[in-house]
C-alpha cells in the first residue's frame, strides 16, 4: 500500500458515520463508501442523465455516468501522485453528480426556480441528500451512511441558509474553512473532466469547430504542438491528440502547484484551517482554465442548438413540478406516501423535487407524456 503523506485522509481517523457500524474488514472505510455508490440506484440512473446533450441525442455523448468515471480516474491519478487517499477520491468523484436533475444545469435551473418559494434546489445539497436519505436499502438507517469525508467532498458548493441545516458537513461554509485535500482534488479533477470532454463532445456535435478553438490559448499552444510534429493527422486524431496533451498539462501543473503549497502542512486538520484550497492550479494556467471556462459558456453551453434543446427541457421540468403540486395522486406510490405525510407546502415541494431530480431524461420525457398526452391512457 502506498504510504499517505501527513496531510492525507485516513480511514482509521476518519471522524465516522452518522450512524455507528462495525468496522469495514476487510475493506477500509473509504472502500466502502465507494462500494456502496457504485451499487446505488442513483449511480445507475447516471447513464440516463445528460451531460450537455440530451440523453438521446446521441450514443457516443457524455453522460453523468461517464462523466463521473472520467472525474474518478483523474482524481486517483492526482491522489497517487500527491500521496493522498485513492479510494475517498474516487468515492466523492463517483458520487459528487448524484443530486443532479435530467437534463443537466437546464434542469437544476428549471428546479431552483420552482423551489423558489420552498428553499431553492441545489444540485450538490441533492447530491449528499441522496446519500443520506433518499437511497432506501439498509435496515438500520436511511441512505448509505457515508463516512463524513465522503460527504463532505460531495458537498461542493453551498449557500449559507442550506449550510444551517446540515450539521458538520455544513459548519465549513459558514467558518469559511476547507475541506480536506482529497475533496479539493476531486473538485479540480470535475473541472478537468468536464472541460475538455465538452470540448471533444462539441466538435463531434458539430457544434464547435477546431478553428474556433483556436480561440482559446491553451487549445491553440498544444494544437500547434501537435500539427508542427503530425501534420497528416486526421481532424479526429488532431482533436483527441490536442485534448489529452491539454489535460496532461493541467494535470502535471496542479500537482506542482499543489504540491509546492502543501510543503509543511503536517495534518488534515491544517488544510482545514486555512483559509483557501492548498489544491489548485498556477496562477497562468488558472488563468487559461478560465478563458477556456468562458469559451464554452458563450459558443457551447449557449449555442442556438442546445439553447433550443435546454429551453425545452426546462419547459418539461416546470409542468411536472406543476402538476404534482397541484394534485399529489399523480405521483408514484412512495412519493405520495411522503407527499401526504408533509406538514406544509415546503414539504411536499421537497418531495416533489425530490422525486424529479431522480428521474432520467427519458423517464422524464415518459412522465411528461403520460401526464399531459391524452393517447397515453398509463
Amino acid at each position: 500500500m502506498m504510504e499517505l503523506a501527513a496531510y492525507a485522509a485516513r480511514p482509521q481517523a476518519s471522524r465516522g458515520r452518522r450512524h455507528s457500524e462495525p468496522p469495514a474488514t476487510p475493506r477500509t472505510e473509504y472502500q466502502r463508501d465507494r462500494d456502496r455508490i457504485i451499487h446505488s440506484s442513483a449511480f445507475r440512473r447516471l447513464e440516463y442523465k445528460t451531460q450537455v446533450f440530451v440523453n438521446h441525442e446521441g450514443d457516443l455523448f457524455r453522460t453523468r455516468l461517464t462523466h463521473s468515471l472520467e472525474v474518478a480516474q483523474i482524481a486517483r491519478t492526482l491522489a497517487r501522485t500527491l500521496s493522498l487517499n485513492e479510494d475517498l477520491c474516487e468515492a466523492i468523484s463517483l458520487a459528487h453528480d448524484l443530486g443532479h436533475t435530467p437534463f443537466g444545469h437546464a434542469g437544476q435551473d428549471a428546479l431552483n426556480a420552482c423551489m423558489r418559494d420552498f428553499g431553492g434546489f441545489e444540485h450538490n445539497a441533492q447530491s449528499l441528500r441522496v446519500v443520506d436519505v433518499l437511497e432506501d436499502k439498509y435496515a438500520e438507517f436511511q441512505g448509505l451512511n457515508l463516512t463524513f469525508e465522503t460527504r463532505e467532498g460531495i458537498l461542493k458548493h453551498c449557500s449559507a441558509a442550506r449550510a444551517r441545516t446540515l450539521g458538520d458537513v455544513g459548519e465549513r461554509f459558514l467558518a469559511r474553512t476547507q475541506p480536506g485535500c482529497e475533496a479539493q482534488l476531486a473538485n479540480l479533477a470535475d473541472e478537468i473532466a468536464y472541460h475538455n470532454h465538452d470540448m471533444d463532445d462539441g466538435v463531434r456535435a458539430g457544434l464547435l469547430t477546431l478553428p474556433q478553438l483556436r480561440d482559446v490559448p491553451l487549445f491553440r499552444r498544444h494544437h500547434d504542438a501537435v500539427l508542427a510534429r503530425y501534420p497528416t493527422l486526421t481532424p479526429r486524431q488532431e482533436r483527441h491528440e490536442t485534448i489529452r496533451r491539454i489535460v496532461n498539462t493541467l494535470v502535471v501543473d496542479l500537482t506542482a502547484h499543489s504540491a509546492a503549497r502543501l510543503e509543511g502542512i503536517d495534518s488534515a486538520d491544517a488544510v482545514r484551517a486555512q483559509n483557501k484550497p492548498l489544491i489548485s492550479f498556477s496562477a497562468e494556467i488558472a488563468e487559461d482554465n478560465r478563458i477556456l471556462k468562458r469559451f464554452l459558456m458563450d459558443h457551447l453551453y449557449r449555442h442556438p442548438q442546445v439553447y433550443r434543446m435546454m429551453h425545452k427541457a426546462q419547459r418539461v421540468i416546470r409542468a411536472l413540478f406543476d402538476a404534482f403540486m397541484g394534485d399529489i395522486r399523480l405521483l408514484p406510490p412512495q412519493f405520495h406516501a411522503h407527499a401526504q405525510q408533509a406538514g406544509d407546502d415546503a414539504d411536499r415541494a421537497r418531495v416533489v423535487a425530490d422525486y424529479i431530480a431522480g428521474m432520467t431524461d427519458r423517464y422524464a420525457l415518459d412522465e411528461h407524456e403520460r401526464i399531459f398526452d391524452l393517447r397515453r391512457l398509463r
